[in-house]
């Protein structure tokens, strides 16, 4: 009987170096039977030496397409646009479950091919909660990122300009720390502090000794839009699915004397339920902050969509943890709840598409 295959693919965006599987968890899954072929990766944070001491056999980046139809997948991003026709499981972000851009046409390569979208994102458990998830630092990175800008500003400094991803968490405190203006802290709001993300961007900034404003459900619910311009800073870590009424509006800029920054780290502007309807399209590593409204009112946006790649250790640490126990099981989806739970959601994502 030949042995339950693993192919972890290099990641085919350019900087993505982030993974959802450890050189130790790789050792973990062949230590109970598995096979783990790992493609080899000039971008990921750790190294192709350490895949080949865990015991892995390597791979040339993109070889996957001609891997065997009952090998299994694994990455983070958007697969390239080729080949047609998908004929394995494939583990990652799909980003194409709530109808995303091109959602028809990926659907379409995988019930053409046979194979079956594993997404990471509706990966839950029964009580509905995410159990792999890089909120943690994309909330800790939105954070830094808002802050870092906010101390150029004052200092009358450029700002934010080409990112490059920091090594580790303890380089990204001496940026900031090197950045700090003179004179008071600013006030931060950090809407949806109570989630994953909240939690990363409220730790990251009371870690540098900033005044921190925490919003929840109640607080949005009963939206004070005044209250929100007196602060220096927001960061919204909101996960939302449903409409709600918007945070921060063009004609709200329009009276604002105080608020200089917002790092939308929740990051959905093409989302019909976006709380932050002042920009059209995320920024970027090349371009990382545009201006958002008009004149005196007008404030510094920043909103990256894959912000824990900016700090690929400490993010690919947390979530490859989360993520090893259900890879022990994926070998036996139908007898686990969450990998039975990210099938229904790809099934729901196939019906839900248009007869032709």
């Amino acid at each position: 009987m030949s042995k339950f295959t693993i192919w972890l693919r290099d990641e085919d965006r350019s900087t993505e170096r982030r993974t959802p599987l450890l050189p130790s968890g790789a050792k973990e899954l062949i230590d109970i039977g598995y096979n783990v072929v790992v493609e080899r990766s000039t971008k990921r944070i750790f190294p192709d030496s350490d895949y080949e001491a865990a015991g892995c056999r390597m791979a040339e980046p993109g070889s996957w397409a001609g891997a065997p139809a009952d090998f299994t997948i694994l990455g983070l991003k958007e697969l390239p646009r080729t080949p047609e026709v998908l004929k394995n499981n494939h583990i990652y972000f799909a980003h194409a479950f709530k109808h995303q851009n091109g959602w028809q046409n990926l659907l379409g390569r995988f019930m053409n091919g046979g194979g079956r979208i594993l997404d990471l994102e509706y990966m839950v458990d029964g009580s509905g909660r995410r159990v792999a998830a890089f909120g943690y630092w994309a909330g800790y990175m939105g954070a830094a990122l808002g802050l870092m800008q906010w101390y150029d500003k004052k200092a009358g400094r450029p700002g934010l300009s080409k990112l490059h991803p920091w090594d580790n968490a303890e380089l990204l405190d001496e940026q900031i720390r090197e950045r700090k203006a003179d004179g008071p802290s600013p006030k931060v709001l950090v809407i949806g502090a109570g989630g994953r993300s909240g939690k990363g961007a409220c730790e990251l900034l009371e870690r540098h000794g900033v005044e921190v404003t925490r919003w929840g459900r109640a607080e949005t619910r009963d939206l004070d839009r005044k209250a929100i311009l007196d602060h220096d800073i927001l960061i919204n870590c909101v996960f939302v699915s449903d409409s709600i009424p918007p945070f921060v509006r063009l004609k709200d800029l329009e009276k604002n004397d105080r608020l200089s920054v917002i790092s939308d780290v929740s990051c959905d502007p093409l989302s019909s339920y976006n709380p932050l309807p002042i920009y059209e399209a995320p920024t970027s590593w090349d371009n990382p902050v545009v201006k958002a409204g008009l004149n005196g009112g007008a404030i510094d946006l920043i909103a990256i969509d894959n912000l824990p790649s900016l700090l690929p250790r400490e993010a690919s640490i947390e979530f490859a943890g989360l993520l090893l126990p259900y890879l022990k099981a994926v070998d036996k989806l139908e007898a686990n709840p969450v990998w039975r739970a990210a099938l229904g959601a790809f099934d729901d994502a196939c019906n839900s598409l248009p007869v032709c």
